[in-house]
């Protein structure tokens, strides 16, 4: 289980160009981080947690839509 700060934290490790969201190449080139990401979000792949919280479906998530993830998970404390 996460904080939000914690989340924040691992979200901002994860978006290299810094532009707000997490891309599934972002995802890929951070195995570690994905691992803890999908574990915290009950999804088995980054292409799972794009599939199911990717609401806009630019191919990328926001924080906004991991927090919701996490959060369904209930995972976040």
């Amino acid at each position: 289980m996460a904080t939000e700060q914690e989340l924040q934290s691992l979200f901002n490790k994860l978006d290299r160009d810094q532009d707000g969201k997490v891309s599934i190449n972002e995802l890929f080139l951070s195995p570690g981080l994905s691992a803890i990401i999908s574990s915290e979000t009950n999804t088995s792949s980054p292409q799972e947690l794009l599939v199911r919280y990717d609401s806009d479906e630019d191919g990328s998530i926001t924080f906004e839509q991991l927090k919701e993830a996490v959060e369904k998970a209930s995972n976040l404390t």
